[in-house]
């Protein structure tokens, strides 16, 4: 229990201090942040996280690893705390919503398989993903653009660290 309590006020500490940064009296830089303005950082996290894996692997140390995943777990308590301001949704109900799906695609571990139209079980992810999707489809037409921004973000943040291509 006492590690759950851990667990549960570090990430809460952290949604404090993001909430101060941006609060009255707190920094003017993160003050000044949008979901738009974050993409870069939102990108170079993740590439940092991907180089924290390999470091793991060839070296067995997961010093980098821990500190770029804690440098992408704020990304994602900052887009919360954006839309938590903006009355969208807030960092809670981000991780309903992961672990929800989670539950849902993954029915051998947690329940009965979820039904199509026709009462069909589904039990595969892309059947299930499909199902969950119904009606949104028109969502992955943004995908091909999200990726042609993320590699040009890529690239601008090569340069900024001086990594030639």
């Amino acid at each position: 229990m006492d590690e759950e309590k851990n667990r549960l006020a570090s990430v809460g500490r952290l949604c404090d201090i993001v909430a101060r940064l941006r609060g009255p009296g707190g920094c003017p830089w993160d003050g000044a942040q949008t979901h738009e303005s974050l993409k870069p950082a939102c990108i170079e996290e993740t590439a940092e996280v991907l180089g924290g894996i390999d470091i793991l692997r060839e070296t067995g140390r997961a010093e980098n690893l821990k500190e770029e995943l804690g440098d992408l777990l704020l990304q994602v308590v900052f887009h919360a705390q954006l839309a938590k301001e903006e009355g969208l949704f807030s960092l809670e109900d981000v991780a309903q919503a992961a672990a929800d799906k989670m539950v849902r695609r993954h029915p051998h571990v947690f329940h009965e398989p979820m039904l199509d139209d026709a009462g069909k079980p589904l039990t595969g992810w892309k059947e299930i993903k499909a199902q969950e999707k119904k009606g949104r489809e028109w969502e992955e037409d943004y995908l091909p653009h999200a990726f042609e921004e993320a590699a040009a973000l890529i690239e601008q943040a090569k340069k900024r660290k001086g990594i030639s291509s």
